[in-house]
């Protein structure tokens, strides 16, 4: 299991951070396809376009598991089975005073549901691409090297590479 703690450096600190704690899936489909969403965004952070993987903030009174499959069901439209833990990255966005704490999760499609986005973030999802791993490791490989885009960069890569590993070895 992979432990990263990673600094941003692509904006100015405004103030001290608050912690939020986030769930992420490297989803997988009875194609063994990885799902990753198509980011978009014009605000604050830049005008720029990204990959990242589904999922969220844990709400109150959820655990990791549940908070995951609740953010899959809403940003991807999939029930799910979690099979294994694939890391954790603290990280921050100096930006928004965030220190967050991703935990990430391998998981599979067990189901379809419909996609009904809960939150202002969910905006930014442009597309659900289905993609072999090699293919979207090279995308994270071949992201801009600044803003947002090397910050999620950074913490999805290794995560990545790491569900790759797993993933060979069922």
């Amino acid at each position: 299991m992979i432990n990263l703690f990673l600094k941003d450096d692509q904006f100015e600190t405004k103030g001290t951070p608050h912690t939020r704690k986030i769930v992420r899936g490297i989803l997988f489909n009875e194609e063994n396809k990885i799902c990753i969403l198509s980011i978009k965004r014009d605000d604050a952070f830049g005008n720029q376009s990204y990959y990242e993987t589904s999922g969220g903030g844990i709400d109150e009174g959820e655990d990791e598991v549940t908070a995951l499959k609740r953010e899959l069901d809403e940003e991807v439209g999939v029930k799910t089975e979690i099979l294994d833990k694939v890391g954790v990255v603290d990280d921050y966005y100096n930006l928004i005073s965030r220190h967050n704490i991703n935990n990430y999760y391998l998981a599979r499609v067990i189901g379809k549901t419909i996609i009904h986005h809960a939150s202002d973030g969910d905006d930014l999802i442009q597309d659900i691409l289905w993609l072999d791993i090699d293919e979207v490791i090279k995308l994270y490989e071949n992201m801009e090297d600044k803003g947002v885009s090397l910050l999620v960069k950074r913490r999805e890569l290794p995560i990545l590479k790491e569900a790759k590993r797993m993933m060979e070895d069922k």
